[in-house]
């Protein structure tokens, strides 16, 4: 893929769409192009958050561990980002990501991503729309896990 194929690319990626070509630009060049393997966990949830992902294409799972249990929170697809929480939180990643099938990814470094929500209020403000529909999405995830329990438990009195 070409500069500008991967600038009209990353112009697809909703956090990245008001971005000028320049920046778009700037972002490919800071970015490394990898690969990821079908069933490949690229992402796993307890480490140390060093980069997000920006998925070019591909389908990926994520999921939570705790303990013996694993629960699949969803999926993510082509123009999605994932790996944001740890690199604001300047913490461990909250969940594991699993290849669903081959990807091509764009691994965008903690600096870079960190220097664009300094200097862009515009990209600031489109990362904390894309958290916050994330939160919303497992919200109501959840509320369905839990509905589907309460009326398991009602069934069973």
């Amino acid at each position: 893929m070409g500069l500008q194929q991967e600038v009209q690319t990353l112009r697809m990626v909703p956090m990245f769409s008001h971005l000028d070509p320049a920046r778009l630009k700037l972002i490919s060049f800071a970015s490394e192009r990898v690969h990821i393997m079908q069933g490949e966990e690229f992402i796993r949830q307890g480490e140390e958050g060093e980069d997000a992902f920006v998925l070019l294409s591909g389908r990926a799972e994520v999921t939570l561990e705790g303990g013996e249990t694993q629960v699949k929170l969803g999926e993510v697809a082509q123009n999605q980002i994932v790996g944001m929480i740890a690199l604001l939180a300047h913490g461990r990643r909250t969940a594991t990501v699993r290849a669903l099938e081959p990807m091509e990814c764009l691994r965008l470094p903690k600096d870079v991503f960190h220097q664009m929500v300094r200097d862009l209020p515009d990209f600031a403000l489109a990362v904390m729309r894309d958290l916050s529909d994330a939160l919303e999405r497992q919200t109501a995830h959840f509320r369905e896990v839990l509905g589907d329990q309460a009326g398991d438990r009602d069934a069973k009195h």
